[in-house]
């Protein structure tokens, strides 16, 4: 170890306070991010690998723009949409429906299908519509 005068400059720089902060910092950062990532806790549901045995509950009607009325993919005509509806309505009380209509279809076909779920008493309907591009 070398000794030093007094009245000679001291030209060696301490670098252990500013290590000192640093970690002081890095504790705070790590407490932090962990604190504002923890969240609420809940119990998530589980996943599994194996596909869906369900069917699909929601029934899309489509009108296309020859006013072709299609049951899922199926096409079918007034009369039948309303016997498979009140059937599948028959099993299940709350049938979602969503009606898909072409833009240039008439405007009376699309309320003669609206009449016909109105008249089966299907509550849960849904009209389809594309985003709107800005």
């Amino acid at each position: 170890m070398k000794v030093q005068e007094d009245n000679e400059p001291f030209d060696d720089i301490n670098v252990t306070p500013m290590l000192d902060l640093a970690y002081v910092l890095l504790v705070i950062f790590i407490i932090m991010t962990t604190a504002s990532v923890q969240g609420i806790k809940v119990n998530l549901p589980k996943a599994s690998n194996a596909p869906s045995l369900a069917k699909p509950q929601t029934k899309a009607i489509t009108i296309t723009e020859s006013g072709q009325i299609f049951l899922d993919t199926y096409p079918v005509s007034i009369d039948e949409l309303r016997t498979q509806l009140g059937a599948l309505k028959a099993a299940n009380p709350e049938l979602p429906v969503v009606v898909k209509g072409d833009t240039v279809v008439q405007y009376g076909r699309v309320m003669e299908v609206l009449e016909l779920l109105g008249q089966l008493d299907i509550t849960q309907l849904g009209l389809v519509t594309q985003k709107l591009v800005k």
